[in-house]
């Protein structure tokens, strides 16, 4: 564990798809590919992240994870790096905006049946699970996947402030990506991200820090309600983090990624993950929102390390 005073390294990424030209979740990675992403990690300081597996059918989500798993337990570095492994989907809500960049056809309802395999297939290791609670009949799904030991996540979903407490009730924990995973326009009260906020106590809210997903205005007045205990900072990183413009791939998108490093489905039409470091957003965190060392560690590292510790302790039969 790095100096708990050295705020330049030792983050802990609870949403990685990608990094340094690698995708997670495409079917060419290999062994020596991941490794190479690891060391990129390493490097950017990165003590320790959680690869997301995001929405494609079962078998491809199975597959995926299977092979993270095999090939952590191959390669000491590997295994250093990837902490666990998060499930982002395939249970979402399939309306337009909320869905993100999430495949239309492969989001399907929540429910044991469905994901039971998928930890399975996980080796034990998926510690993050994010989903729309408003498609998990009783929360049923939520309620088995905590008592399995994972981290359940909101996300991607237009849950109604019943639902959300029903959910937090049955074991959910976190909400992904504040900000994110809903439409442009929505009722100017009534939303998904008002009803977070009003439950941040009982949430540990992540955000996306690179001014694009989130406008630093909008993600200053949320940590002002959050507080830097109730938050933790993600990158969504995809395959372009670490390298910069260019094109790159997120499972079935080809992405654009311009010079503020936004990744951008085809046309513009809406984003797709981040291009950002966990060093790039340490930095914005300082020089857009004037944040102090502690706190960003709390953002950046503390937090998702206390959860992850925590959900870990649980595993240990």
């Amino acid at each position: 564990m790095p100096d708990a005073n050295d705020t330049s390294a030792g983050y802990i990424d609870l949403q990685v798809n990608g990094y340094a030209g690698v995708d997670f979740n495409h079917d060419s990675l290999t062994p020596a590919s991941l490794r190479h992403a690891c060391e990129r990690m390493r490097a950017d300081g990165v003590e320790a992240c959680l690869a997301t597996i995001i929405t494609a059918q079962p078998d491809a989500i199975a597959r995926r994870l299977a092979r993270l798993a095999q090939w952590r337990e191959q390669d000491e570095l590997i295994k250093s790096v990837i902490r666990g492994l998060h499930i982002e989907g395939p249970a979402l809500n399939p309306a337009d905006g909320f869905r993100g960049a999430h495949d239309l056809q492969a989001i399907q309802p929540a429910s044991v049946d469905l994901f039971m395999p998928l930890l399975e297939a996980g080796g034990g290791l998926v510690r993050m699970v994010t989903l729309a609670p408003e498609y998990d009949p009783g929360m049923a799904t939520i309620r088995r996947l905590s008592r399995e030991g994972c981290l359940v996540s909101a996300g991607h979903c237009d849950a109604s402030l019943d639902q959300l407490r029903e959910a937090i009730d049955a074991g959910l924990r976190l909400y992904t990506h504040l900000g994110n995973g809903c439409p442009m326009n929505m009722h100017r009260h009534d939303n998904i991200i008002q009803r977070c906020l009003h439950l941040r106590d009982a949430l540990t809210i992540c955000f996306i820090a690179d001014g694009v997903h989130v406008p630093y205005v909008a993600l200053a007045n949320y940590l002002a309600l959050t507080g830097d205990e109730g938050a933790v900072v993600v990158t969504d990183a995809m395959a372009a983090a670490g390298l910069g413009p260019g094109n790159y791939t997120l499972g079935h998108w080809e992405i654009e990624v311009g010079e503020d490093l936004a990744a951008w489905a085809p046309g513009r039409a809406h984003l797709v993950g981040s291009a950002m470091t966990m060093r790039q957003a340490h930095a914005n965190l300082h020089e857009h929102l004037g944040l102090d060392a502690q706190q960003i560690t709390r953002l950046t590292r503390t937090n998702a390390g206390l959860l992850l510790d925590e959900i870990e302790a649980a595993n240990v039969k």
